[in-house]
Parts: structure tokens; C-alpha cells; sequence
């Protein structure tokens, strides 16, 4: 799920994948391989929307074709990565009144009397007649995760961001020098606790894009610039990119193609620490002279017969 906006909502698994929940492992293979090939991001590059999707199925079909998994999902939903817990609190609750709970609806057979569990009260918040009054378990929600998506020159300066997570304003301060795919944790916005239980945390994890003119490398930044054959052969001053902006480079005479220069410093910002720099290393691309004059083509054969 992208932050962006908003935290999504729950996923349905089966809705993701367009399947009904009697569906066998094959059809959930098969509606898994048809959708990961529309949404993939390789066709569609640039979509959050599909990307987003694509996210969605893969979650879908994870849980869907491990069978533990899936049997955990049907009996306690968007709860299901609780039910070892809930199943320990059933064992640890459950007196000589027997009940099954099927997940999908309304399958409750209880004991004698056709009271409520203890169990599900606690699970549920839910009292039925004749309930027992024992105090409800809590159990801590589910973790959720999240994507930020950061150019890499965004990614270099730290700012902040707003977003809207279970209806509640949350700011966080990006700090420069952030990687592509690391991960912070939000401690309690994550799902809401079951009956007052504590919430889970949100991992938010950062996806910086690639940017046209600089390549990452940890700390250092890599790039290539054009440089004319007379300056290449002559020597002089040149103007090039850097991160912070252009700057003016002098290059020694008889550079070759292909020579790389270092700027110390001028590199990524290193992460949390203040002031620090990785470096930036420049590849000399020398450009060959095109449109030349016949007096100018006379000169280069002077030159080529003077070696």
C-alpha cells in the first residue's frame, strides 16, 4: 500500500484475485498469473495504480496458496495472523461447554443452553445471556506496511511528510540520505487492538526512483558529462551537474574518453549524519567534432600526417 493519501483499508484476498472462496489451489494459481501479468510494473511503468495492485495480489496469493495460511485467513479474516493467539486463549478459557466458530458467518454451536463462550465474548466483545462476566482478553492488532515513493534528489534533503493514517493526521520527518527500500516503524499506528488491546505498528518502507542524471551507489553518486575534443586535447574549464548544482571543473590536457574524475563531498548525504558526504565521480564522455569545414578537415589530415 502506498501513504501517499491514505492507509488503505483491509484487502479481501479473494476479492483481490477475483475468485470465490471455494476455489481450488490451481484456479487461485491460475487468477494469481493472469493479473500479475496486467499489473506487473515492468508494463506499466510509472502507475502507482497498477503497482499498487500488483502489491495487493501478491499479498493475496501468499496467504491464499500456503494452506495453513488460508485456513487461518477463512476462520478469522483480517484477524488471521492472530489465531495462534486467539486459538491459545480459546484452550486456556474453554470449560466443559463445547462451541465451534466457523469464521464465514453464522456456524455457532454453543453448550448447553445456547450461551455464549467465554471465549467469544472476549474475542467479539459480544455477551449473549448467562454469560460467565469474566474479563475480556486483549490482543495487540496486526502490523501493517506501507510504501513512500521519494525521487532520489527529494530523498537527498531532509523534509517532512503528512499523512492521513486510520483517520488521524501523522507527520514524519524524512531524514536526507534515506535508501531505497529501507524501512521505519510507526509504533501504534498499525491495526487497532481487539477489545482495547494495543494497536500494531506501521512499517513504512521507501522506494526511491531512479533519477536520469545520478546513480546511487551507497553514498556515492556516479554520472557522465560530454566534453568537446579540443577541450579533451587542449585542457581548460568546463561547467557540470552536481547535486547541489552546477559547478565549474577544470580538465588537464590529453584527457582520454572515458577518464573518470572524483569531487570528495560531493556524493549522497550520509544517513543521520549531518554535514556528510559521499563522493561523486564524473565519467568523461568526449564528443567528436561533426560538420567540419574542408580547411577544418585539412587540419585534423595535417595533423594525422604529422604522427
Amino acid at each position: 500500500m502506498f501513504l501517499n493519501d491514505k492507509l488503505m483499508a483491509f484487502i479481501d484476498y479473494y476479492t483481490a484475485l477475483g475468485i470465490d472462496k471455494k476455489a481450488s489451489t490451481d484456479e487461485i494459481k491460475k487468477a494469481y498469473r493472469k493479473l500479475a501479468r496486467k499489473y506487473h510494473p515492468d508494463l506499466n511503468p510509472d502507475d502507482k495504480e497498477a503497482k499498487l495492485k500488483f502489491q495487493q495480489i501478491n499479498e493475496a496469493h501468499e496467504v491464499l496458496s500456503d494452506a495453513e495460511k488460508r485456513k487461518k485467513y477463512d476462520a478469522y479474516g483480517e484477524n488471521w495472523k492472530n489465531a495462534d493467539q486467539f486459538e491459545q486463549a480459546r484452550q486456556q478459557q474453554q470449560g466443559p461447554q463445547q462451541y465451534q466458530y466457523s469464521g464465514g458467518g453464522n456456524d455457532f454451536n454453543f453448550g448447553e443452553g445456547g450461551q455464549f463462550s467465554d471465549f467469544f465474548e472476549s474475542l467479539f466483545g459480544h455477551r449473549g445471556g448467562g454469560g460467565s462476566g469474566r474479563s475480556q482478553t486483549r490482543f495487540r492488532g496486526q502490523d501493517s506496511q506501507g510504501e513512500v515513493q521519494l525521487s532520489l534528489r527529494e530523498a537527498a534533503h531532509t523534509h517532512q511528510r503528512t499523512f492521513s493514517i486510520n483517520n488521524q493526521q501523522v507527520r514524519i520527518t524524512i531524514h536526507a540520505g534515506i535508501g531505497n527500500g529501507q524501512k521505519i516503524k510507526l509504533k501504534g499506528h498499525g491495526t487497532p487492538g481487539v477489545n482495547g488491546g494495543p494497536a500494531g505498528d506501521l512499517y513504512i518502507t521507501f522506494i526511491i526512483d531512479e533519477d536520469p542524471v545520478f546513480r546511487r551507489v551507497n553514498d556515492d553518486l556516479y554520472t557522465n558529462a560530454d566534453l568537446d575534443l579540443y577541450t579533451a586535447v587542449l585542457g581548460g574549464e568546463v561547467t557540470t551537474d552536481t547535486l547541489d548544482g552546477k559547478i565549474k571543473l577544470k580538465v588537464a590536457p590529453e584527457t582520454q574518453n572515458g577518464a573518470k574524475v572524483r569531487l570528495k563531498g560531493k556524493g549522497y548525504p550520509v544517513y543521520k549524519e549531518a554535514g556528510k558526504h559521499g563522493d561523486l565521480y564524473i565519467t568523461w564522455n568526449i564528443r567528436i567534432p561533426t560538420g567540419l569545414t574542408e580547411e577544418q578537415k585539412a587540419l585534423f589530415r595535417q595533423l594525422a600526417d604529422s604522427k
